[in-house]
């Protein structure tokens, strides 16, 4: 059976060229960077230059690039890291309804376990922020907002660069997750996003899995979330995985400036996927038709379960997404939706392709063959 791969905004394979830049430090470099004698050395010698070369990138300073296990634990040690660090402050946190859990749940333990208060942006039904309601949402003890460069469940761009220069007028540090913007929309800077903090992960663009890294605009000094030792500039304990570290800077430098997603290449893929579904009677497409990543194609079908048309598409060789990855198996409703407006039946009835660099017409019209089928399957309580 002929495998069809449209969940990138999950994972993407790891490219050949960074499988290479990763082989030596697999090898025979394996010395642990803290370490004095000449084999750590060397070591060390390869993570400052590999931090050279992502800020040349993001064109900002080493110093403010930290590199983590991915985008959870960017998304964890900016909001944790910047919450306990301005405490005294204040306490008042806003993020919106629409964020991935990476950042909802350490705001959720804020306002449970530490005093925080959390104040949920409402979106309007295709998904974005007004920058209104971040002005009015705004308090005295406001310490930090954390609202995502693009969406990974229906693909809605948000407008960040917008929001950051309101929260720099009002002297609140701003956060956003880059995961699913690097690789896939124009990059000019990481200054691009008005942001303090801006979190990356590898895996999304070509890049090995457990690789990330945290931008913190100098002199910010977020508390460390990890103790042990006093790596990243005692920042972020841990000896650093410099395979994986390899093999994300080498995707930086291929995948980031040039985006990887080439939007004139998969702009006709998801307008077809787009058409395919639409025609389908009670289908109802989430993905706005403007200011959305040009990988994705996010609908829900009425009458429905996701699970079901996940597995009835799987049958069929084609992988696609229900969303967010990490909740997999989950039989909550999709709380991106909940938030554009859906109901809870319509919210657990989602659909997500997101095709990438192999993807071809050729596969999308399998797709578009193979959906009617498989929806009607799934109406029926049938795989």
């Amino acid at each position: 059976m002929r495998t069809v791969y449209f969940d990138y905004n999950a994972t993407t394979p790891l490219d050949p060229a960074v499988r290479t830049a990763m082989l030596p430090f697999l090898e025979g470099e394996f010395g642990n960077p803290s370490s004095i004698h000449h084999v750590g050395r060397r070591a060390r010698a390869f993570l400052d230059d590999a931090r050279d070369r992502v800020a040349r990138v993001f064109a900002c300073k080493p110093s403010e690039v930290i590199f983590t296990s991915g985008g959870t634990e960017s998304n964890n040690l900016a909001v944790l890291g910047v919450a306990r660090r301005f405490r005294d402050k204040g306490r008042h946190i806003i993020t919106s309804a629409v964020e991935h859990h990476a950042i909802l749940h350490p705001c959720e333990y804020l306002r449970e376990k530490e005093g925080f208060e959390v104040t949920l942006l409402p979106v309007d039904r295709a998904g974005r922020v007004s920058p209104d309601d971040l002005r009015k949402a705004l308090r005295p003890d406001t310490v930090l907002v954390s609202v995502m460069a693009a969406n990974n469940e229906v693909g809605t761009l948000q407008p960040v660069a917008e929001l950051g220069a309101i929260c720099r007028e009002r002297g609140v540090l701003f956060h956003t997750d880059a995961a699913q913007w690097l690789g896939k929309e124009p990059f000019a800077g990481i200054h691009q996003f008005n942001a303090d903090l801006v979190s990356i992960c590898a895996h999304k663009f070509h890049g090995t899995k457990g690789a990330g890294a945290l931008f913190v605009r100098s002199p910010l000094l977020p508390d460390p979330i990890l103790f042990g030792g006093g790596h990243e500039n005692e920042r972020r304990a841990g000896t650093e995985n410099i395979p994986a570290i390899a093999g994300m800077t080498e995707a930086i430098e291929r995948f980031v400036r040039t985006p990887v997603f080439n939007r004139e290449k998969l702009a006709p893929l998801a307008a077809r996927l787009r058409e395919a579904a639409g025609s389908i009677p009670s289908v109802t497409h989430r993905s706005p038709s403007d200011g959305c990543l040009a990988n994705t194609v996010s609908f829900s079908v009425n009458g429905c379960d996701s699970i079901v048309l996940l597995a009835g598409l799987d049958l069929e060789g084609i992988c696609a997404s229900s969303g967010s990855a990490c909740s997999t198996g989950s039989l909550e409703p999709s709380h991106v939706l909940m938030a554009m407006g859906c109901d809870a039946e319509e919210s657990n009835a989602l659909v997500r392709f997101s095709v990438g660099r192999e993807s071809t017409m050729d596969e999308v019209e399998l797709v578009c063959v193979a959906l009617p089928a498989v929806i009607n399957r799934a109406r029926g309580g049938e795989l």
